[in-house]
C-alpha cells in the first residue's frame, strides 16, 4: 500500500509541477477525491487493527503483571513484535494521506482557476 500510495503521490506531484494548461483540473480534483476515498478507507482499516492489536497487547501484559507465566509473557511479547510494525504502517498512510489532502488544496484552487477563465 505505501508503493501505490507514494506513486500516486508522486504523479500527482508531476501533474502540479508540470503546470500544463491543457490539463482538465476539474476532473483531475474529482479522480484525486476517489482516490483519497481509497486511502482513507485503508487507513481506517488500519487505525481498527492497529488499535486491537493494542488492546490485546495492554491486555496480555496486565494478564502477564497479574498471573506471571511464561505463557503470558510469550503473549505479550508476541503482540508487541505485531503491533510495532502496524504502528509504523499506520503512520505512513496517515502522513501520506494528510499529503494527499494538500494536493487535493492545491488541484482544488486550479480547478477554480480554471473554471474562471
Amino acid at each position: 500500500m505505501w508503493k501505490r500510495l507514494k506513486a500516486y503521490r508522486d504523479k500527482i506531484q508531476a501533474l502540479l509541477d508540470a503546470n500544463d494548461s491543457e490539463v482538465d483540473w476539474e476532473a483531475e480534483r474529482r479522480e484525486h477525491l476517489v482516490q483519497v476515498s481509497f486511502f482513507q478507507h485503508e487507513r481506517l482499516i488500519h487505525l481498527l487493527v492497529t488499535l486491537a492489536f493494542a488492546l490485546m497487547e495492554l491486555v496480555s501484559a496486565a494478564v502477564t503483571i497479574l498471573f506471571p507465566q511464561l505463557f503470558s509473557a510469550a503473549l505479550t511479547v508476541l503482540f508487541l513484535v505485531l503491533l510495532v510494525p502496524y504502528i509504523v504502517h499506520y503512520y505512513h498512510l496517515e502522513n501520506g494521506t494528510q499529503e494527499l489532502y494538500a494536493q487535493y488544496d492545491e488541484l482544488a484552487r486550479r480547478a477554480s482557476e480554471q473554471s474562471a477563465r
